[in-house]
């Protein structure tokens, strides 16, 4: 599992199908979350990585050092799913895609991530599995973490 972390002050993903936005995610102060998921990912992973995010110190406090996490300061969580998390650019120009899991096991994977976020108490938004999607972030700091798992 690999997760793209940004810290934002406000995000948004909108769907896209033949041109026209049909739905849309988006939050305020949090992080935007990029997830990919490969074979072997399973539930002990999700439960992992849902911990490390919701209690990671990113946050400012009152001496600006990164000492809160987002219940700190009612922070929330968009989730999108991105499978060239998983892309390999080794050989060639036209990168391998050999390592993300297939949709079939990807989806339960990441709604399962979803719920295990918002059982922690985080406002989740999200945008929609295998669609096209735009995203529009405001990254505050910047700050990026890659997480893997």
């Amino acid at each position: 599992m690999r997760v793209l972390l940004q810290r934002v002050s406000r995000a948004e993903v909108r769907v896209r199908e033949d041109g026209a936005v049909r739905g849309a995610g988006r939050i305020g102060r949090g992080f935007l979350l990029l997830v990919g998921f490969t074979h072997d990912d399973d539930e002990a992973r999700l439960t992992w990585m849902a911990d490390k995010v919701v209690g990671l110190r990113l946050f400012s406090d009152a001496e600006e050092k990164m000492n809160l996490a987002l219940a700190d300061v009612s922070g929330e969580i968009l989730v999108v799913s991105q499978f060239t998390l998983y892309g390999d650019a080794a050989k060639g120009r036209r990168p391998s895609f050999i390592d993300a899991a297939r949709p079939e096991a990807a989806i339960p994977l990441y709604e399962r991530f979803v719920a295990s976020l918002r059982e922690r108490g985080i406002t989740v938004a999200t945008g929609e599995f295998g669609a096209m999607m735009d995203v529009e972030l405001v990254n505050d700091g910047p700050v990026t973490l890659w997480l893997e798992r």
